[in-house]
């Protein structure tokens, strides 16, 4: 009898579901160990820390593949080492690699600063124009690499055309979907072969742990299994286990961001301090359209541009109450950044605005709090203005 697919809410609490051996703890346990007894004369993989094979890395590793869908997962150190070793795993000296200029500044920096000294080229484009990434490709080109949604305009990318011209040209697609989740979207179902996560956000949650994520094939998690090795990318067992902790609760979790995330954007479309707002959930999002179809929620993170520009911002950012003044995203508490001082603080003023980002401009992570008591504390806030 063919077994019944799990919905996601119950494969993020407890993975396959396997019946469970009497005397087994509900709560696993931390292996807070670096290394493991092994069997004398084997020539099995040891269990050692630093190779991710520890109990606690397998668990997630496996809960995270059976959530996206994926062969196999794998958890490394930051959000970062798992762009930075995804990428060497698909890439050689020489290659060259297509990327989205809709990009987190890290990773952007990452391309620029680094990949240029291992022999790697970089080139971006308007990820929403498929000629062209079908123009700047090259007899070299690899790979391609984009986010979606983006940081910070939220946009929301059809992945269905790309993966069909990497598919054509046999190049492997990339796609950062942090700010999505395994719960409202997930990019192996619409042609990606790697999705990678800054674990630190929504999959763990609690704004207590850094760590990245990829999943994809087996083939291809063994090569950026190999990189976490030398490059000394794995994560600590503790971490791991709060991961687990925090999995437990990521459906739910973004179920309230969700439903906060469309109730606050709703009113602050209708302030008279705001200028903009980006946010997939609304009518006026150039992407409103794509996201219906392809996403299964709008998530919890908004931006908003506030009329006054730099001085604007300080005095609302310096009123918040219950919203903190912080950078990252995907807890259970609100957060406020400001791009120009944060993800984005490497472009200048001018780059800023010619990527719609101008001053004023402040990225909402909205958390589990009542979404009444959000509001009241952006109103007033803005009155400050």
């Amino acid at each position: 009898m063919k077994r019944r697919r799990l919905g996601l809410s119950t494969r993020a609490i407890h993975g396959a579901a396997d019946a469970r051996p009497d005397w087994t703890p509900i709560a696993p346990p931390v292996y807070q160990s670096s290394t493991f007894t092994n069997p004398v004369g084997s020539t099995q993989e040891v269990l050692y820390t630093r190779y991710g094979n520890n109990p606690n890395q397998l668990s997630i590793a496996k809960r995270l593949a059976l959530l996206e869908g994926a062969e196999a997962a794998i958890f490394v150190a930051s959000g970062m080492g798992a762009v930075a070793l995804t990428h060497l795993a698909v890439l050689r000296p020489g290659d060259h690699l297509l990327s989205s200029e809709w990009i987190y500044g890290g990773v952007h920096r990452l391309f620029t600063q680094e990949f240029g000294r291992l022999g790697i080229d970089v080139s971006f484009v308007n990820p929403l124009q498929t000629r062209s990434w079908k123009r700047a490709m090259r007899k070299t080109t690899r790979a391609i690499f984009l986010e979606t949604p983006t940081n910070p305009l939220m946009r929301v990318l059809d992945l269905e055309p790309i993966a069909a011209l990497c598919k054509a040209e046999g190049l492997a697609l990339i796609v950062d979907s942090t700010f999505a989740t395994p719960v409202n979207f997930r990019p192996l179902e619409h042609g990606a072969d790697i999705v990678i996560h800054s674990a630190t956000k929504y999959l763990n949650g609690h704004s207590d742990v850094i760590a990245g994520a990829v999943a994809g094939s087996e083939a291809l998690m063994e090569e950026v299994r190999k990189l976490m090795w030398v490059w000394g990318q794995a994560l600590d067992p503790m971490a791991a286990w709060l991961i687990e902790r925090g999995m437990k609760t990521l459906a739910v979790r973004m179920e309230r961001h969700n439903n906060t995330g469309l109730a606050v954007a709703e009113w602050c479309s209708k302030q008279p301090a705001v200028a903009a707002v980006h946010y997939p959930g609304l009518p006026t999002h150039p992407d409103h359209e794509t996201a219906k179809r392809v996403l299964g929620g709008f998530g919890g993170m908004l931006g908003v541009e506030l009329k006054g520009g730099e001085r604007g911002t300080e005095r609302f950012l310096r009123a918040l109450r219950i919203a903190a003044h912080a950078p990252s995203l995907g807890g259970v508490e609100t957060l406020v950044s400001e791009p120009r001082l944060t993800s984005h603080a490497g472009l200048t003023p001018e780059q800023r605005a010619r990527a719609g980002i101008p001053d004023g401009f402040l990225r909402f992570s909205l958390g589990l709090e009542d979404a009444d008591d959000l509001i009241a504390d952006f109103a007033q806030a803005l009155a400050q203005l």
